[in-house]
């Protein structure tokens, strides 16, 4: 106990370390006093006192403001990591809080709300009887959206999204393949077809804004103009197995179907139709309460219908 004490003596004052940040942010300590809403000689105060406890030198003050010296440089990027980290353990906390109650909303696309979820949903209810889940099925860009806006508090995506955009895990990785009906022309022999093949006019496509259209529009290297767009995987299949041509979409949503002999797979030459199936959430990185609970259940179970994802870049 004593040696516990001990350390506490020695740690910083985090607040402290928030205005010599605010000072490095904003040019001088009565910027950094103003933006903090305190006063200026408290903050010049509390600066003064973390350097005593340091035994360092972290500003340099002169009349046209305050810089930070090169030890106070150092400081300010090891400050910034640990205000970080005290501010994902009181989010944290606070989620963690209020586990026992309450409601978690999930926007989801449709390959994993379809062929994922369930599984998922079931095994959460199993440990969280006390949490209700409500889920909006969308595509990719709807789920993000959602998220930016406050929509919901956990979202699950399959194809790439803005660098940064949100805070991602892993959940799986998920093959795209080319499937027609067996009476379509490509079926006979199974024979692969090139890129070019699939040009302007010939796929029945999910709508813009799919993960499924995003990966398929990549893979081929321009905006693909399908002779047919719907908005649902079902609505794919059935136009395909009603002869209205072929379509690229997830082997999940059409595994059954081909082993069944009602779709036909057809290679495509030198394309890789591969992404990374994802959790999606905004804020403090580490993820706790329900919805953190929710994601280590998907990656815990991700390798049950897909396999992981490696190496895949947004």
């Amino acid at each position: 106990m004593g040696a516990y004490h001990s350390r506490m003596s020695r740690w910083p004052d985090l607040s402290a370390l928030e205005v010599l940040v605010a000072v490095v942010d904003h040019g001088s300590l009565s910027a950094a006093a103003r933006a903090l809403r305190i006063a200026q000689p408290n903050a010049s105060r509390s600066v003064t006192r973390l350097e005593h406890s340091l035994g360092l030198p972290l500003l340099r003050r002169s009349t046209t403001g305050s810089a930070p010296t090169p030890e106070g440089l150092l400081v300010v990027e090891w400050a910034r990591t640990l205000l970080g980290s005290a501010d994902d353990l009181l989010s944290n906390a606070r989620t963690l809080s209020h586990r026992g109650a309450g409601t978690i909303a999930v926007s989801a696309s449709q390959t994993i709300s379809e062929h994922l979820l369930p599984g998922w949903l079931a095994a959460f209810r199993a440990l969280s009887r006390e949490v209700r889940v409500t889920l909006r099925v969308t595509n990719t860009a709807a789920v993000l959206e959602d998220l930016l806006v406050g929509g919901c508090d956990l979202g699950f995506i399959e194809g790439p999204i803005p660098r940064g955009a949100a805070h991602l895990a892993t959940v799986g990785q998920d093959e795209l393949v080319l499937v027609v009906s067996p009476g379509h022309p490509w079926a006979r022999g199974h024979r692969a077809v090139g890129p070019e093949d699939l040009h302007d006019g010939v796929l029945v496509t999910r709508e813009s804004g799919s993960g499924t259209r995003r990966v398929l529009d990549d893979a081929l290297g321009r905006p693909v103009t399908p002779q047919l767009e719907l908005g649902s995987n079902a609505a794919v299949r059935v136009a395909v197995l009603s002869g209205a041509g072929p379509a690229v979409l997830s082997r999940l949503a059409v595994a059954e179907a081909i082993a069944g002999g009602s779709l036909v797979e057809i290679p495509i030459d030198g394309v890789r139709l591969r992404r990374r199936l994802c959790a999606a959430w905004t804020g403090p990185q580490a993820l706790g309460g329900p919805a953190g609970a929710l994601v280590r259940i998907a990656t815990e179970h991700r390798g049950s219908r897909v396999q992981p994802g490696k190496g895949w870049q947004d």
